[in-house]
């Protein structure tokens, strides 16, 4: 492998880590967990999914899910209802008030960060910085026809 390619790999990952530390903690106050924001997301842009497809786009075991669906079914985030095609699978959907909730929290998230491109950042590292955006969603596969990457739900 290239050294310079697995410099930027390394730099890359740090800077995705540290930025997504700041965004959890500037998007802490919605009260909801990065799992419950991660399924209330998917649910949003993947439409109503049942139980195993939502763990398969977490890489998550279906059981390992359960606790946060009960807890968002509960706060009336999502619904639950028998699928359609398979009536022994539930499907689960995005609420109107699920939908308010993650728009708040994403709210909150880009407000500090629009605020930080504003002030920290010159025109074009912006311009810059929104390249590099787009470039991390094509390695991610975003938008490629089968792309099953565990947590392929567009960016909040």
């Amino acid at each position: 492998m290239n050294d310079a390619c697995w410099e930027t790999a390394g730099a890359v990952r740090w800077a995705v880590s540290r930025l997504a530390q700041r965004l959890r903690a500037e998007t802490g106050r919605t009260g909801l967990t990065r799992l419950e924001t991660s399924v209330l997301a998917n649910l949003r842009h993947g439409g109503p999914l049942t139980p195993t497809a939502l763990a398969d786009v977490e890489g998550l075991q279906p059981q390992s899910l359960t606790r946060t669906i009960n807890a968002l079914d509960e706060a009336g985030l999502v619904e639950r209802s028998r699928d359609d095609r398979d009536r022994r699978q539930q499907t689960i959907r995005l609420t109107a008030q699920g939908r308010a909730a993650l728009d708040d929290h994403v709210r909150d998230g880009n407000a500090w960060l629009a605020e930080a491109l504003r002030t920290e950042l010159t025109p074009a590292e912006r311009d810059v910085l929104r390249i590099a955006a787009d470039l991390m969603t094509r390695l991610a596969g975003e938008g490629k026809p089968g792309s099953s990457l565990p947590g392929a739900a567009a960016p909040q």
